[in-house]
């Protein structure tokens, strides 16, 4: 096999996806199989600078090179040989957030991520003018906002693009998005594939009095759809990502895609009536729509695929952190008790006795709002355990509690989806640690979502993958081919994956829960104004 494998890391078979996420950055190579033959990853963390989180160019570049770097030495570790040329590449990031630039290339302001919530006044204005919801997020509020504050850069940008787009334009010289990133930019119209004509006539009317230089067609990149070529690797851009200079110039390159198109392609969750939850410090839903919803909603972002169907997404922006802070306490007391116990076993203990507690917690109440929530409407959070005198309290529904409450704030999203709207699922995809453990994290999600929940075994594979994979799919697909077709018959044929079927106690016992969480957020709301 590894002879096979060396053949084709030599003749240019190889297919790369490099995705930067909040706190890693990972390459992997894939073979002609598309399963991964090597990888690196580069770790890092966002900064707080004037009020807003940033990550600089700087640490852009150093990552990416690192975890290039480290996926190559990989490589050759591997296989003895090194990488000179590749078959395609892909990078996805973080989607969302803010980068612009001036007509000479040089960034105006330190880009601003996702994890801003400083455009509520652009949000509420332009999600009443398109009359569609516009999160704070999205590229196009951050740009409103700045031109509400008056800001002096606003006049000089010559391009808006997100951190998938500057590093594909950076390697490339090729301003485009992929339509599932370019979702998150501004509203796409799903019968062309491109940006909505009428809701960026409608921003450039709203703007005129502001009289800026430029229209916003002029600004925002060119929109693909997954399977396009996106440009070539440039002779400056080799330079860029493999600093050894061994890299070739002329590697094509798929559309930049964001981290919520490449989870779906990741999980095989691009049909429609099929969707799936990416659950880890935050926590969102994407499900594939059939049809468009009847009405805007406040809670529901609207998104597409990397092929440009309509994804509805249930994003909540606290899931599991104050869940391992618990489990970290539970660590300190076995370590103050004498016991090392590995972290797996802990986790896989303490996860498994949820399963064994009353099926609504036993009257039990946790809010583990470490951050602010806009599903219920916090700016800020403060994470919360409260209990009655006649709750059940032991460890058992202590635990199922707070896996409970990590996916309280997200069932309230999912409930409008498939209560009010009636969309129909047959299956969710879970990927994310709150699944690491075997079967209890669906098993909460099934009774949540009252939907099967299923967990493939190349889940773990995560967003790199899934953008070598639309990397592979522009390389190798067949005419007429679709995405979805290249994947089930290319990618996920024969892989090995666990289901769980929604349990009735479990869901009953749920919804007795949310009828609490609703309740008690006015808990939440006076801990938040007292714990300044």
């Amino acid at each position: 096999m590894s002879l096979d494998v060396r053949e084709a890391i030599k003749s240019g078979k190889t297919v790369l996806g490099i995705e930067l996420g909040s706190t890693r950055i990972k390459a992997v190579l894939i073979g002609e199989d598309n399963t991964p033959i090597a990888s690196g990853s580069h770790d890092w963390e966002n900064s707080y600078v004037n009020n807003s989180w940033t990550y600089s160019l700087e640490d852009i570049w150093k990552g990416i090179q690192d975890s290039y770097r480290k996926m190559a030495s990989n490589v050759r570790e591997q296989y003895g040989v090194a990488l000179q040329t590749i078959g395609a590449i892909g990078f996805s990031g973080m989607m969302h957030g803010y980068m612009v630039f001036d007509e000479a290339g040089n960034q105006l302001v330190p880009f601003r991520t996702w994890r801003n919530n400083l455009q509520e006044q652009a949000s509420a204005k332009l999600s009443e003018l398109f009359n569609f919801h516009i999160p704070q997020r999205w590229s196009i509020a951050h740009l409103y906002q700045a031109i509400l504050n008056g800001e002096e850069h606003v006049s000089d940008i010559h391009f808006l693009t997100t951190l998938a787009g500057y590093i594909h334009w950076k390697l490339t010289g090729q301003k485009v998005l992929g339509v599932g990133e370019a979702s998150g930019v501004f509203p796409i119209d799903i019968h062309t594939n491109g940006f909505n004509q009428t809701m960026v006539t409608q921003f450039n009317e709203l703007t005129a009095s502001n009289q800026l230089p430029w229209k916003l067609e002029e600004i925002m990149p060119q929109v693909l759809v997954a399977g396009e070529r996106a440009g070539v690797l440039s002779e400056e851009g080799a330079k860029l990502l493999d600093v050894t200079g061994e890299l070739q110039a002329g590697i094509p390159f798929c559309p930049a895609e964001g981290d919520a198109g490449t989870g779906m392609v990741a999980t095989n969750s691009i049909a429609k009536r099929t969707g799936n939850v990416s659950a880890g410090t935050s926590v969102f839903a994407m499900v594939v729509l059939e049809k468009e919803l009847s009405k805007a909603y406040e809670e529901i972002d609207l998104v597409t695929t990397p092929a440009g169907d309509l994804v509805a997404m249930a994003h909540s922006n606290n899931c599991s952190s104050d869940l391992n802070a618990w489990v970290g306490l539970f660590d300190e007391f076995a370590k103050a008790m004498g016991l090392d116990v590995d972290a797996n076993k802990l986790y896989g203990t303490l996860y498994n006795l949820a399963l064994q507690g009353d099926p609504d917690g036993g009257g039990l109440l946790a809010y583990g709002y470490l951050s602010g929530e806009h599903m219920t409407h916090f700016e800020e959070g403060r994470p919360l355990f409260v209990r009655s005198s006649e709750s059940k309290f032991n460890l058992a529904n202590f635990m199922r509690v707070h896996l409970f409450t990590a996916l309280g704030a997200l069932k309230i999203g999912m409930d409008i989806l498939l209560k009010q709207e009636g969309v129909k699922l047959d299956q969710i995809l879970g990927h994310g640690g709150l699944f690491k453990t075997e079967g209890v994290g669906q098993t909460i999600m099934a009774g949540a979502l009252n939907v099967p929940v299923s967990v493939m075994e190349t889940a773990g594979e995560g967003g790199a993958w899934g953008i070598a994979l639309l990397a592979s799919y522009t390389l190798n697909k067949a005419d007429n081919e679709t995405l979805e077709q290249y994947l089930n018959d290319k990618v996920f044929a024969g892989k090995a994956g666990s289901k769980v079927e929604p349990n009735a106690k479990d869901v009953e016992g749920f919804e007795a829960f949310m009828k609490r969480y609703t309740a008690g957020l006015a808990i939440e709301r006076a801990a938040v104004e007292y714990l300044k």
